[in-house]
């Protein structure tokens, strides 16, 4: 089954037939009994939702990262001050892709026995917190996929550049032990702030803290100033840096 829920999401980005370009996803699973979900309410948000509260009975979830291809990635880094147009067309098509991947999944598996669940791949936050009851990103550390940068995304083997979907199902899975390993360069030795030098209103701080209404009113007032297109909730410039395209370690 993990083989299957795997080889669906690679057929789907490979075949994806968008504007914007993609790397090969990365695929995780962990146990609906994790003890770090439980973790998560007190980590990220009191009312984060558990895998039984998305799906009655569930007994494994699935992460998955889908990587932008590196055209993507060296377009938004040419210009410190502007975001590149490719930027928040791969923010779209993306969030648009993972939908159409966790719907075909969740249809696919329904025809082996297996019920699915998925929150969409964005705007499932509180409005008043900008804080997400269901965090793609907390899931897709727990599934063993990487670990949070200083920028507050998740670093993995194909780097940060890219968007996270995750599913809850109720057949236990095959699961890969993966030994926790820090991925950012900052966090392991100091050498790198990038991606902190790089926000163009110092949202990002090198304590770790990350302002997020402050982050949020920049991307509103750029959806303002660009039009429909760029009401993505992208900017994406703290993610340019050593970390992008792969982890250093």
């Amino acid at each position: 089954m993990t083989d299957l829920i795997a080889e669906s999401i690679v057929r789907e980005v490979t075949h994806a037939g968008t504007v914007t370009g993609y790397r090969r996803p990365l695929v995780g699973c962990a146990s609906a009994a994790d003890p770090r979900f439980p973790q998560l309410q007190r980590i990220v948000e009191p009312t984060h939702r558990l895998p039984e509260d998305m799906l009655p009975g569930a007994r494994a979830v699935v992460a998955f990262f889908v990587p932008f291809a590196d055209w993507v990635v060296e377009a938004n880094a040419r210009d410190r001050s502007r975001v590149a147009r490719e930027w928040p067309v791969a923010y779209l098509e993306t969030n648009a892709l993972i939908g159409r991947i966790t719907g075909n999944l969740i249809d696919a598996l329904a025809e082996h026995g297996v019920r699915a669940a998925a929150a969409p791949a964005t705007h499932n936050y509180d409005p008043a917190s900008l804080i997400c009851r269901w965090s793609h990103k907390s899931v897709a550390v727990i599934a063993g996929l990487g670990s949070f940068g200083l920028h507050r995304m998740v670093i993995t083997d194909a780097g940060c550049a890219g968007r996270f979907g995750s599913l809850v199902v109720d057949r236990d899975l095959e699961l890969a032990p993966v030994a926790p390993k820090e991925r950012c360069l900052h966090f392991l030795d100091g050498s790198c702030h990038e991606c902190v030098s790089r926000c163009p209103v110092n949202a990002l701080s090198m304590d770790g803290s990350l302002d997020k209404q402050l982050c949020n009113r920049r991307l509103l007032g750029l959806a303002k100033l660009h039009g429909s297109e760029s009401v993505a909730d992208a900017r994406g410039k703290c993610a340019i840096g050593p970390c992008s395209l792969a982890s250093a370690f």
